[in-house]
């Protein structure tokens, strides 16, 4: 189902909501790109990491930046996100990369660097962004804004699932690592987590990617 609009769509919320999911499915019902700008900052995670940079040693994440290149090339009907040319879709779901990700996210030096990135991105319109700060900071513009979000457990357990092979986390584990990150993104200085104004709520603790799924459709079918 295209929209007749050219439209661009943010979608925001805490880890565990069902961003991912739901952006995906959004994009490929309108007939949209999907950007899952929360693969940005685990890219920068990923370089900082690989480079030694603490999160907060400003200096040396502005020189990394300055020579980063963060591309999404779709592989078969896969996105998938490049840094210098290296594929490292696989390597930044990890536990480390999201707390890494939570740290430089909250440094004006990535993040200027991202917002740059993610703009120009936006031009096209016909675009779904996953994030955390889309509709408040990157697209305060954009003509649909969604905020997802479920509670700290539904989220911790959906996450747990993601996870099955990729880390020894215990379920309990994840949760209080989902807690400490909403902490740390909703109290952060520089553009916290938290809802735009103009943004439609969606809770999907109780419901299936479906119902989710149509409400959202009429949300982006009534501005259209």
């Amino acid at each position: 189902m295209k929209s007749k609009k050219a439209f661009l769509i943010t979608i925001d919320g805490p880890a565990g909501a069902g961003k991912t999911t739901l952006s995906k499915m959004l994009a490929e019902r309108l007939g949209y790109s999907y950007i899952d700008t929360g693969a940005l900052y685990r890219g920068v995670a990923f370089e900082a990491i690989h480079h030694g940079i603490a999160s907060d040693d400003d200096k040396a994440l502005e020189e990394m930046c300055s020579q980063l290149s963060l591309r999404f090339i779709i592989v078969g009907k896969e996105l998938r996100l490049f840094s210098n040319e290296k594929d490292i879709t696989d390597r930044i779901r990890t536990p480390e990369m999201a707390m890494m990700a939570s740290a430089v996210s909250a440094r004006p030096v990535v993040r200027s660097f991202l917002l740059d990135l993610q703009r120009e991105i936006g031009l096209k319109k016909r675009v779904v962004f996953e994030g955390r700060d889309m509709g408040t900071v990157v697209f305060p513009e954009a003509e649909v804004k969604f905020f997802l979000d479920a509670s700290p457990h539904i989220r911790a357990i959906r996450r747990f699932n993601e996870m099955k092979g990729l880390s020894s986390q215990t379920l309990e584990e994840v949760e209080k690592d989902i807690i400490r990150r909403d902490r740390n993104d909703s109290t952060r200085a520089v553009a916290p987590l938290k809802a735009a104004d103009d943004a439609v709520h969606i809770d999907t603790t109780a419901l299936t990617l479906d119902e989710a799924i149509e409400k959202m459709l009429k949300v982006v079918n009534k501005r259209g």
